[in-house]
């Protein structure tokens, strides 16, 4: 009779599992370092979430003492959600001080975009191009304590004192208020007043809204947290389900 079982040595075996000891080592190593954590907890899911904290990083590279959330990382995680058959809905935590404003307007246009349905939660801040950022999905949440800061687009670097870069700037300016207004529920009168509001901030133009005020004035669909959102996401979800189910039938 030919034993079925490959025989290994007491010195081979005790190699394995130094190896599996080794690989094991470094994959918390590597928990540690990333998440914080010894071991992530892993379960499948249906909903896929992106954080998009600090900066976001668009063109041109920041300082490395800068905490920022590069916006070519998320540009394929977006894709692959609604490529995905297993994914069906995509939850936006923000906790962002704003950043590149074509990137994030590009981030904001593929998720607005997307066939599934998201929902995004303002933490700790949304500010700048944060806003954008937050009205794209489908549906939004703030946190009670969180801000969000509505001012005029700035530039870097070069300016050229000419009419050309006036007309530049409000023209950008003009597109990131018309996406604003169409994916929220805020007059776009009132937008531009908190915009370019010169009685709020110290030395600055614009509005600081705090939870409340941003849900009351229209940016912000409502006051929740992430059972919230959570909810709310999975109650979107079975809509879309029950959607398509319809039009098979049909």
């Amino acid at each position: 009779m030919i034993d079925m079982y490959e025989y290994k040595s007491d010195e081979a075996a005790g190699a394995e599992e130094k190896d599996g000891d080794k690989e094991n080592k470094d994959k918390s190593v590597e928990n540690i370092k990333e998440l914080g954590e010894v071991k992530a907890p892993q379960f499948r899911s249906n909903i896929h979430c992106i954080t998009i904290i600090g900066q976001i990083e668009g063109h041109m590279l920041l300082p490395p003492q800068n905490k920022s959330t590069k916006y070519e990382h998320i540009i394929p995680q977006i894709v692959a959600v609604e490529e995905n058959p297993e994914i069906e809905g995509l939850l936006l935590i923000l906790n962002t001080v704003g950043g590149d404003v074509e990137a994030g307007l590009a981030l904001s246009e593929l998720i607005v975009s997307m066939s599934k349905p998201s929902v995004s939660l303002v933490l700790g801040g949304g500010h700048s191009i944060g806003v954008p950022l937050a009205v794209s999905a489908s549906y939004s949440y703030i946190a009670s304590t969180a801000t969000m800061t509505i001012h005029p687009i700035r530039m870097n670097g070069l300016v050229i004192g000419v009419p050309q870069t006036f007309e530049y700037f409000n023209k950008m300016q003009e597109r990131i208020i018309r996406f604003i207004t169409e994916h929220s529920n805020i007059e776009l009168e009132v937008l531009k007043r908190f915009m370019f509001s010169t009685n709020e901030l110290a030395n600055d133009v614009g509005t600081v809204l705090i939870g409340a005020e941003a849900v009351k004035n229209g940016l912000i669909k409502e006051i929740g947290g992430l059972n919230q959102a959570l909810t709310k996401l999975q109650s979107l979800i079975k809509a879309a389900r029950q959607e398509k189910e319809k039009q098979l039938i049909n």
